[in-house]
């Protein structure tokens, strides 16, 4: 039964008066604790605690006149960004959550940000301060707000905090901008009722009581790592365990292991997370593990695959888990998180459906089809209906419509765009004109009082559950090199082994196609996304000119291109596709016998690079930045775990690893003093691996699979 404790949350108009009353009632109860590197708690905060700090930073931001102004937010995720995210709210002032900028990144999104918030403060730590001041020089935009380190801030300043009027439940807590687009974000606005509203449909479904317990490593300036990760604990009143997406990525054993030691009841991840685990979690180091505690295992944020679910519940059923906690959702920022989940206890459901006829929107039975799994429905208010997106007339059942929604969680719209927000929350259905309803831009159908999700009308990517704009991707790609043909690019996803991936189709100017060298555009096409996205793509396809897929408005077709592509109907003249890389558990990673020389790294990770990326060893240049040779996050992240696991030494490496030190080199020489590189030089072997231009490409390739177990 889900009793709610003592301090009702059904009593609170705004999360103020939910954390005050927390405070107040329950001040020396445990709410959240930080792991650093996903292992070590390294800070607690009690309600009490949160309640003093969040008064502080409050205070401070009244002195400087911020009530009703924004506040963008910079930060790690921590528990400093807890307590700014609440200090804003204390002060009647709305949260901006970001990312803070990459010290070798461009920062166009937090500049798009800025421009269409316009906050008038930026809080963030000292040491991310201290970086930022390096750069304003060269991005005068951060100049434009007054800037407070908050772990600066002296808690004892909350005592002259005066909690300002006229903040209630339609007040703006925190603009939530839409990820993925650096041209034209959007910032989704979601008042205190909203947030209430859609943490009570998802606390009363899922069997949460005040002994619950919250594992999350999602970002939490992202709204499903933030609602539901951080924000719905506090909701229920119990203990919240939180840590770096980076350490998870790093090693996916360390989310496990948190449930296992913790004993968790709720976490959630998107599709990847769980494919990620079944990838690089050992059977050895499975066996230790105790999911048994787990009771809710939100799978969201992407499309939910049954193969997945299938395949994760055979390889950790052994350690308690049951698939019946599996509960796939659905939810967007615009409806403040949640649309729809599957209940606590109950088996998550699936329709196969022919593939053929899907694509035409139809729903015809096959049980050779493709499955779609089924997210559940709202456990409130919320008013779902199937509709069609050209008519706005309501779809019959044998047929794929748009998803409408209608329900107290759907945000306010978008931060001054009154055009946007009448096109997306403020539909009525033809004939009947009931409304209005948020348009999600998501296909699906309702079938056996459950949602199913199919597809999306705007083509938006969604890449380990990041949302990503094909106009941006297709923008980057045609300014990627001069050979690109303007106006004839086209970015889609494909479906590989359960994971969504990026392909990019685009054509080459006539004058180039004699000429041009392949390699080289690619190249620079690989480079361009990697550097302004932060993802590998899967596939780039050079075609002849004239040649890709367009309406007879001349708009770019990506499901008809993304068609021919998988037909093999396109005109390429040149193509880099991914590797198929063999993977293997952590536990087969051979360690190297004695600390290498510095030459022995800068070879192990030259010959990495060259199989995970297939290019030439000979072409990697050890002092090119890593964004130059196509290094995504997830790769960089890869290479700092196999290439801790082949070193000797206890040095740690995290998966910020290539960004701090950004080349081949600088890894080398982060790793290695001089006195250490001169004792490892004297143990060198005849295996040393330096004279490269020796061996064949074949036999760098095996080696490395050799002294690494990449590959069998």
């Amino acid at each position: 039964m889900n009793n709610l404790n003592a301090v009702s949350p059904q009593e609170s108009h705004t999360l103020i008066d939910l954390l005050q009353r927390r405070a107040d009632q329950q001040a020396d109860k445990l709410a959240y604790t930080f792991l650093q590197n996903g292992e070590v708690a390294a800070g607690t905060y009690t309600y009490a605690q949160l309640d003093a700090k969040a008064r502080a930073i409050a205070a401070q931001l009244l002195a400087h006149n911020a009530q009703n102004e924004r506040a963008i937010l910079l930060y790690q995720p921590s528990l400093d960004y807890i307590a700014a995210f609440f200090g804003c709210l204390y002060a009647g002032v709305t949260a901006v959550p970001a990312y803070p900028p990459n010290p070798r990144r461009p920062i166009n999104r937090i500049k798009a940000i800025l421009d269409d918030a316009t906050p008038a403060i930026a809080l963030t730590t000292s040491d991310i301060y201290s970086k930022i001041l390096r750069r304003m020089d060269d991005d005068p935009v951060l100049k434009t707000v007054q800037w407070i380190s908050t772990d600066e801030v002296d808690t004892a300043l909350g005592e002259t905090w005066v909690r300002p009027d006229n903040i209630e439940g339609e007040t703006l807590a925190f603009l939530q901008y839409t990820s993925g687009s650096t041209s034209t974000p959007k910032g989704v606005m979601v008042s205190h009722r909203n947030l209430l509203s859609t943490m009570k449909d998802m606390y009363l479904p899922w069997g949460h009581t005040p002994d619950s317990v919250m594992v999350t490593w999602l970002p939490i300036f992202h709204d499903l790592g933030l609602i539901y990760g951080i924000l719905t604990p506090l909701y229920g009143g119990y203990q919240c365990v939180l840590f770096d997406p980076v350490a998870f990525m790093q090693k996916p054993l360390r989310w496990l292991q948190a449930i296992s030691d913790f004993k968790a009841t709720h976490s959630h991840s998107p599709n990847f997370g769980y494919e990620l685990c079944l990838l690089r979690i050992s059977d050895e180091e499975r066996d230790a593990l105790d999911l048994s505690s787990w009771q809710v295992t939100l799978n969201a944020a992407e499309t939910v695959r049954l193969n997945t679910m299938t395949r994760f519940t055979e390889r950790f059923g052994a350690v308690g888990f049951d698939y019946n906690t599996f509960c796939p959702g659905f939810g967007l920022a615009e409806a403040s998180l949640k649309v729809s989940a599957q209940e606590i206890g109950l088996t998550p459901i699936s329709r196969r459906v022919n593939e053929a006829e899907l694509e035409q929107h139809r729903l015809i039975d096959d049980e050779n089809g493709v499955d779609i799994v089924g997210c559940g429905t709202p456990a409130i208010d919320a008013d779902i209906r199937i509709v069609n997106p050209e008519t706005k007339l309501m779809s019959p059942e044998s047929e794929v419509g748009e998803i409408w929604v209608s329900s107290a969680s759907i945000a306010q719209g978008y931060w001054e765009r009154p055009e946007a927000t009448a096109e997306t929350f403020q539909a009525h259905i033809a004939e009947s004109g009931e409304g209005p309803f948020m348009r999600t831009g998501d296909l699906g159908f309702l079938w056996q009082g459950e949602l199913f999700i199919t597809g999306r009308i705007k083509d938006l990517l969604i890449i380990r559950g990041r949302n990503i704009y094909p106009q941006d991707v297709e923008l980057a790609v045609e300014r990627s090199h001069e050979a690109m043909r303007g106006g004839c690019t086209a970015a889609f996803s494909q479906t590989i082994d359960g994971v969504e991936q990026l392909v990019v189709v685009q054509e080459i100017k006539r004058t180039f196609l004699r000429t041009m060298d392949a390699d080289e555009v690619l190249t620079a096409a690989r480079r361009a996304i990697t550097s302004q996205f932060d993802v590998q793509p899967h596939a780039i396809v050079l075609l002849r000119t004239g040649s890709v897929l367009k309406t007879s408005s001349g708009k770019i077709q990506r499901q008809g291109n993304k068609k021919a592509y998988l037909a093999g109907e396109l005109k390429i003249v040149g193509e880099w596709q991914a590797p198929k890389v063999a993977k293997v558990a952590p536990s087969r990673v051979s360690q190297a016998a004695e600390l290498p020389s510095r030459n022995q790294i800068i070879n192990w990770i030259s010959m990495w690079l060259a199989q995970r990326l297939d290019v030439m060893v000979t072409s990697i240049e050890p002092t090119a930045p890593f964004v130059d040779l196509g290094l995504d996050s997830v790769l960089a992240v890869e290479l700092a775990h196999e290439l801790e696991a082949w070193l000797p030494t206890e040095i740690e490496l995290d998966g910020t690893m290539a960004w701090n030190y950004p080349t081949i080199v600088a890894v080398a020489d982060y790793i290695l003093t001089p006195e250490q590189e001169k004792e490892a030089e004297q143990n060198a072997d005849t295996q040393d691996l330096e004279n490269l231009d020796e061996l064949s490409e074949e036999e760098l390739v095996a080696l490395l699979a050799q002294e690494a177990g990449l590959g069998d």
